[in-house]
């Protein structure tokens, strides 16, 4: 099965060069899984096409605006979920917000993610993104590490990377998964 990693950030050129080179490249090429970067500010609906704003119940900096985060993901969802009589059986994407305070990555974690067919990662920028996106999105926060990054595409990358190597036919042999050698 083919696994589809849909990514919403500010830069989706980071996004592309990275997941189109190398072995990520060649996996995409082959059809065993699709990356697709989306700009946020696409879905944005002001003049300026700006995409933060203060926090909404108040605090330092600023954070992405939940409206459009949740457009760009619901705007995903309506893409890749067909109409069908069966469609109250297909499984909903997975959606995934990059936070530092988020669920840990792990091999075990990375290996979960490509049973789903769809997986929709957000990239948090600034100080975050409005929790309310989380919340209606019913999103699940993701971190690489206990430390804070200029924004969540390396973490999206790292996802991406570390579930992409748990799919059969990604690596030239099974053996180069080195999975016992990495703490899941």
């Amino acid at each position: 099965m083919q696994v589809n990693f849909h990514v919403v950030t500010l830069f989706p050129e980071v996004i592309e060069a990275y997941t189109s080179a190398s072995i990520l490249g060649r996996a995409q090429k082959e059809k065993i899984l699709s990356v697709k970067a989306y700009q946020l500010r696409d879905f944005v609906t002001n003049k300026w096409g700006k995409a933060d704003e203060r926090p909404y119940g108040g605090g330092p900096g600023m954070v992405l605006q939940a409206e459009p985060v949740i457009r760009a993901v619901e705007s995903i969802q309506k893409k890749i979920t067909k109409p069908s009589v069966y469609r109250r059986f297909s499984k909903k994407p997975k959606v995934i917000i990059t936070s530092a305070g988020g669920k840990p990555l792990t091999n075990a974690y990375a290996k979960a993610l490509t049973k789903n067919k769809d997986v929709i990662i957000v990239c948090g920028r600034y100080e975050g993104i409005d929790a309310r996106a989380k919340k209606i999105l019913k999103a699940e926060e993701v971190s690489v590490g206990p430390y804070i990054l200029t924004g969540g595409e390396v973490p999206a990358l790292a996802i991406i990377d570390a579930a992409a190597r748990q799919i059969k036919g990604v690596l030239g042999r099974f053996e180069s998964l080195e999975e016992g050698r990495v703490a899941s």
